[in-house]
């Protein structure tokens, strides 16, 4: 038995370590419900059960999270997330060129400069070329490293607050700010477009 649980991973042990206090919360939950409908009083072990379940539940709940971030980390790490966004680019190629024509001759501040002659043409000549940027942007290895170190900073941040509880020190999220005036008219378009 001890052979087994030496082949064990730290996820897999924590994982076990989780099922065995959930079934054992889940049967002492189960086991005193049928005592009370049976007009019984809970029994002190029953009641010590899910107690020690709770407490144990509340120790390893950190841990298990620090493990799952080790995971995810090592997993994001793999990914090449640029390529991923290039190659959908590419895909919907010519859906984004008629979705930028289409929000820039209906833009009302470009309503004057519209009515110029190859208007059309240099919107789309615009709108290839900066797709094309983006796309050979992405596909450069130096902007996947860029994402690939945003990713792990962010991650290496997130476990160490974990770790030292900075998490636990704070209350509640604050409020969004608020969409600045020079926004507003923005935003209101933006959500009269959704709405249709």
């Amino acid at each position: 038995m001890s052979a087994w649980l030496e082949g064990l991973s730290t996820l897999q042990v924590l994982l076990l370590v989780v099922a065995v206090v959930v079934g054992g919360s889940i049967l002492a939950a189960l086991v005193g419900g049928l005592l009370v409908r049976q007009g019984m009083r809970q029994p002190w072990v029953v009641r010590r059960a899910g107690g020690l379940a709770t407490k144990l539940l509340l120790l390893i709940r950190r841990p298990l999270t620090i493990v799952v971030l080790d995971e995810v980390a090592a997993v994001i790490q793999t990914g090449r997330y640029t390529k991923n966004i290039s190659d959908a680019l590419l895909e919907n190629h010519d859906q984004l060129l008629a979705l930028v024509a289409e929000k820039v001759r209906n833009d009302p501040n470009a309503r004057l400069v519209s009515k110029l002659p190859g208007y059309d043409t240099v919107v789309g000549e615009v709108s290839e070329t900066v797709l094309r940027i983006i796309v050979e942007m992405l596909s450069d290895p130096r902007t996947d490293e860029l994402v690939s170190d945003l990713l792990r900073n962010n991650l290496e941040q997130i476990r160490q607050a974990v770790r030292q509880r900075e998490h636990e020190e704070l209350g509640d999220m604050a409020p969004p700010d608020p969409i600045p005036p020079s926004a507003s008219e923005l935003a209101r378009r933006a959500g009269s477009r959704r709405r249709r």
